[in-house]
């Protein structure tokens, strides 16, 4: 019922569409979520994660999972990631796969809502170090349209795997068209 709903919405009231099969058959899988430049690309997402009918999850620092809003934010796809000691932040995650049987872990490479000019490479090095796909998913505004892209495996040398990444996202436009990543520019000095 909840998913007839979100559809009904979703589609009917607001016009969106959802291009693409969803990879279900993949339990742990890295999203790919480009371009991110606003902060109702949040809600975006916990749409399309209704439509779809599996749960999708995001990270934040652990202690926003605190009382009163720690429950509120897990039953949102939140999973709080612990940072201790000298961890960084990709080992952090990594081990959050390791340690879970079902992840499918949005994350959105430019790392902000601004206009940057090439990506940080953490969704890659996620994804190579826990060992699963990533999965291209552009949240293009202009075509109104949420379009996932085949699962690909990374394999370890960032610089050819990008450009494949990338073409997924090719006139993708973000909600501030002024901050939509422009795919087709190199990214010649990832950032981690």
């Amino acid at each position: 019922m909840k998913k007839h709903i979100y559809t009904w919405f979703f589609m009917s009231v607001c016009g969106w569409k959802i291009e693409g099969p969803f990879p279900t058959h993949h339990s742990k899988m890295v999203l790919m979520v480009l371009p991110h430049t606003h902060w109702f690309d949040f809600f975006l997402g916990l749409f399309t994660r209704g439509i779809v009918g599996v749960d999708m999850h995001w990270v934040g620092k652990k202690e926003l999972f605190r009382f009163p809003f720690g429950a509120y934010f897990r039953w949102m796809g939140g999973r709080p990631l612990d940072r201790r000691g000298n961890q960084n932040l990709v080992e952090s995650m990594v081990e959050l796969f390791k340690n879970s049987s079902e992840l499918r872990l949005a994350i959105a490479p430019e790392g902000t809502r601004k206009k940057v000019h090439q990506l940080k490479t953490g969704f890659y090095y996620v994804a190579l170090g826990a060992q699963v796909p990533i999965v291209p998913v552009a949240f293009d505004f202009k075509a109104k349209a949420v379009r996932f892209g085949a699962p690909f495996i990374p394999t370890g040398n960032y610089e050819d795997d990008l450009p494949q990444l990338l073409a997924h996202f090719k006139g993708a436009m973000g909600k501030i068209p002024a901050y939509t990543f422009e795919t087709a520019q190199s990214n010649d000095t990832p950032q981690q």
